[in-house]
């Protein structure tokens, strides 16, 4: 009996995973495979590059570099430890006594507060309890604890009410960390209600500045968070891939290495 040829549906959802099996292929390999046009194999390629599934190269297509999940913060502090000191140090150097700045949560941007005991008249806002622990002691500054729900993980509150309360501030910097950073997915993130409080977060502030170590780079988690315009800045580590750094300064994002 005669095989029944795939829709074009089924037929572009086993290149998927044929891209995704082999990482890498070509046109041509795609043609062989399953016994189409290189008009029908460009066709299908181009679909799935526009459905955000895989990326188009010259000749071919790669598949994307997914983030594996996210382990709990508390599983998280020691790994990239260095890198993330580094990070952290690079970043507070950015605040300025009497500046009013937001620190989101996770633990790079834990290590920006570490660094903020001797400053003068500067407030902070955050959602990160771990935040507001490392500078409960912290004399020259005033900090506002924003409430919501709790979410253990991560030990941070989202939610509406978090997001509501960002609605009455007016902050002159923001500092955010990420699951996952892409040229041309932007930020993305393992957690959808985090991610929308995260959105909100971004929209607050003058210049929004993104902090991550080079394991976040190049890859795609679950949920999209941003465009990578919504940021102005990125401060990651010296194993970040050069081409990586290059392509977010052509894209108007300033970079620093810790």
């Amino acid at each position: 009996m005669m095989q029944q040829p795939l829709s074009p549906f089924d037929r572009q959802d086993a290149i998927l995973r044929y891209v995704e099996r082999q990482q890498r292929v070509s046109i041509t390999q795609v043609c062989d495979q399953f016994a189409i046009s290189l008009a029908t194999a460009r066709r299908d390629l181009e679909v799935l590059a526009q459905e955000g599934k895989l990326e188009r190269v010259h000749g071919g297509a790669v598949a994307l570099r997914k983030a594996p999940p996210e382990p709990p913060l508390s599983l998280r502090s020691a790994v990239q430890a260095d890198e993330k000191r580094r990070i952290g140090a690079r970043a507070a150097s950015l605040i300025n006594d009497r500046e009013t700045v937001f620190l989101g949560s996770g633990t790079t941007v834990v290590e920006i507060a570490h660094q903020l005991h001797s400053r003068t008249g500067l407030t902070v806002i955050t959602n990160s309890l771990l935040v507001m622990n490392a500078l409960a002691g912290a004399k020259g500054v005033t900090v506002l604890g924003l409430g919501g729900e709790l979410r253990p993980s991560e030990m941070s509150f989202i939610g509406h009410l978090t997001e509501q309360a960002l609605r009455e501030f007016r902050l002159d910097k923001v500092f955010i960390g990420v699951r996952a950073l892409d040229i041309h997915e932007g930020l993305t993130n393992d957690y959808l209600p985090e991610a929308q409080t995260d959105r909100a977060i971004l929209r607050a502030a003058r210049q929004a500045i993104l902090v991550a170590d080079h394991t976040k780079c190049g890859r795609i988690a679950p949920v999209f968070l941003a465009p990578l315009k919504a940021i102005q800045m990125f401060i990651t580590d010296s194993q970040t891939p050069a081409e990586f750094v290059d392509a977010l300064n052509q894209a108007g994002i300033v970079t620093l290495i810790s």
